[in-house]
């Protein structure tokens, strides 16, 4: 056997041995580039425009200098308009969450507006007119916004769609609901932003969120719904408070800002 045939034969053992080698330092990437050294990006959510949120909750963020984003159904604002023109003026980020807000008709409630019975152009009026009598409203433009349910889906078995196009075209980013981990910001499609329950949570349930994402530098967006301490669908002030205390120590290495001001950081730095 001359040395050529030699190096053929031992050609595949000797590939073995090097990517076993260098398999490790492959799957090991940089820390993502979070401002000012910043372990993990943290982003406070709010969908519905829900009556607690802007009495008492923004208070709240505001005494801590917090700004959240708060994704808004037009006829909620409507009923507490004079106290979503003072979140605006807080500077918190207000965002689209459709105009009548379909859901599955499997939710009883939702079935006069079935996502089930939608189709993608009468969901694009929607979001479009949502965006038109938002900006009337409050004078802001809507470039973020948030699947009613998490649901993104428009009509039923062979013609059934996904909407997350027609989300995509329209805003920056979208979010969605009952997500089960962060985003990680090198790879993250922002027009599927996940979106991690906060409601029903004291802080040592959110903690662990907070470090497990900071241990690979990802992006957690929580997302709730009330604003208060008991009932369905509320998340905790108090939870809140200790969220905000414990971000403000820059010690613990978090960044805790609006989901447009993080994508659009993520964005410039991919």
């Amino acid at each position: 056997m001359n040395l050529a045939t030699s190096f053929r034969n031992l050609f595949p053992i000797i590939c073995l041995v090097f990517f076993a080698i260098k398999s490790p330092c492959q799957t090991t990437s940089k820390p993502f580039p979070w401002p000012e050294g910043k372990q993990v990006a943290v982003s406070l959510s709010f969908d519905d425009a829900r009556a607690s949120q802007v009495n008492g909750g923004t208070a709240l963020l505001d005494k801590y200098g917090v700004k959240a984003t708060f994704y808004v159904v037009p006829a909620a604002v409507r009923s507490q308009l004079s106290g979503w023109k003072r979140a605006v003026a807080s500077g918190h980020e207000i965002g689209n969450h459709s105009l009548n807000h379909p859901c599955s008709g499997n939710f009883v409630w939702s079935r006069s507006k079935a996502l089930e019975e939608y189709t993608l152009g009468k969901m694009e009026e929607e979001l479009v007119e949502a965006n038109k009598q938002i900006k009337e409203m409050l004078g802001v433009d809507c470039n973020v916004f948030a699947y009613p349910c998490g649901q993104t889906f428009v009509g039923r078995g062979e013609d059934t769609q996904s909407y997350v196009p027609v989300a995509a075209k329209l805003f920056d980013n979208s979010r969605g609901w009952m997500d089960e981990a962060p985003n990680d910001p090198s790879y993250v499609d922002f027009a599927q932003l996940t979106g991690v329950e906060s409601d029903g949570k004291d802080f040592d349930k959110i903690l662990p969120l907070i470090e497990q994402a900071k241990k690979s530098g990802q992006w957690l967006v929580l997302a709730g719904h009330e604003m208060g301490e008991g009932g369905d669908q509320t998340t905790r002030l108090t939870m809140l408070e200790e969220l905000m205390k414990y971000a403000a120590d820059p010690a613990n290495g978090i960044w805790l800002a609006p989901v447009g001001t993080v994508a659009d950081y993520v964005a410039s730095k991919r």
